[in-house]
């Protein structure tokens, strides 16, 4: 197997993989009807499911698509005539309402702060005050900034209040441990681009059976991501309804059979220790961190630009870039900051390399 270029990507998604992952796409060709591919969908909608949840009372249905498709896929199907309580915290939180809006899906939007914990006394007083709601959805890890919703806290007042609780765990699945019983999750959504570390092109939602059952008689709202059309045309033909992303599924079976050598909550130690070394670094860079280290997913960090008139951020990225690492922009709206995440196949001798060059780069705009 030949080596291939190695970039380090910095960007929260699609993640650096290895080189088993991509040279996994090379297959023969293959008509994804056939009962070979079927048996390839099942194994990995059961190993998807099985990081956080049992397969006994949950399932994944697959999607061609990336993580906001997922996200649109379960606002958009499983809402009904009820209303859902939105949480906005960030960008992606933002996202859901937008999406919430094209469909005409009755929704209150919840604004918190995007670098705070979430208030639940303030979520407790909409809901005594609406009796309508019936969902809430947040995101897990808002990629905005890095902040961790605690969603355990959010999970038990949904069961108190007998409501199904939608979220977005695009940046969290496969790296922060879940579980989606002890959390109450009905409905989640993820990607195959992210800490699972395959490649892009793979979306999915896993499901509570049960609350998915529920949602067999609404009136869809849509057509390519009905969520049940999707999970019951599954189930009956080993099939999805449209032509599934073929090499990318194979490059995720192998991204599952490497996330599982590793071990989730090991992976996740591997982040951890790569994010402590990069914190440490940009503070002895003089960078200031948006976020307190408490509130922090330890997955993504925003940092707030340079306080330094020859600093610009194009500039910086293709600095880096020509090194081989890719950073992101920020989306905080009203301070100037940029993202970096220590996530995919990368470890702290990477994040070591990164300061190196990152420091070269900034001594020389001084």
């Amino acid at each position: 197997m030949k080596e291939i270029k190695r970039n380090i990507l910095l960007n929260p998604g699609p993640a650096t993989t290895t080189d088993t992952v991509k040279y996994a796409q090379v297959m023969p060709d293959i008509c994804p009807r056939e009962k070979e591919f079927g048996e390839l969908m099942h194994y990995i909608c059961d190993e998807l499911t099985g990081f956080v949840a049992d397969k006994k009372d949950y399932a994944t249905v697959l999607f061609g698509g990336s993580g906001t498709a997922v996200v649109e896929a379960i606002i958009s199907s499983v809402i009904g005539d009820g209303e859902v309580l939105i949480i906005n915290n960030g960008a992606y939180g933002k996202r859901m309402c937008q999406i919430a809006d094209a469909y005409d899906i009755n929704y209150s939007e919840f604004i918190s702060s995007g670098t705070e914990p979430i208030d639940i006394d303030e979520v407790i007083e909409i809901i005594k005050t609406n009796p309508n709601i019936t969902h809430i959805s947040v995101v897990h890890h808002e990629t905005t900034t890095g902040l961790l919703n605690d969603i355990e806290s959010i999970g038990a007042l949904c069961k108190k209040h007998s409501l199904d609780l939608i979220v977005d765990t695009v940046s969290s699945y496969a790296a922060i441990p879940i579980d989606m019983k002890k959390m109450n999750i009905s409905f989640m959504a993820s990607t195959s681009n992210k800490n699972i570390q395959g490649m892009a092109g793979v979306g999915f939602v896993i499901a509570n059976k049960e609350a998915l059952e529920k949602t067999k008689t609404i009136k869809p709202k849509n057509y390519y991501l009905n969520l049940y059309a999707q999970y019951e045309y599954f189930i009956k033909t080993d099939q999805t309804r449209f032509t599934p992303p073929v090499q990318t599924l194979y490059a995720l079976k192998q991204a599952i059979k490497e996330t599982k050598e590793e071990g989730v909550e090991q992976r996740y130690q591997r982040y951890s220790a790569a994010w402590n070394v990069l914190i440490d670094g940009l503070e002895n860079l003089g960078l200031k961190i948006l976020l307190k280290r408490e509130h922090q997913s330890k997955l993504i960090t925003t940092i707030i630009d340079p306080e330094n008139p020859n600093y610009d951020f194009e500039k910086m990225h293709d600095y880096l870039y020509d090194e081989s690492f890719t950073i992101y922009p920020g989306k905080v709206q009203d301070t100037n900051t940029f993202r970096l995440a220590n996530i995919g196949a990368i470890d702290s001798t990477d994040i070591n390399n990164f300061l190196l060059v990152l420091e070269k780069y900034l001594l020389s705009i001084k």
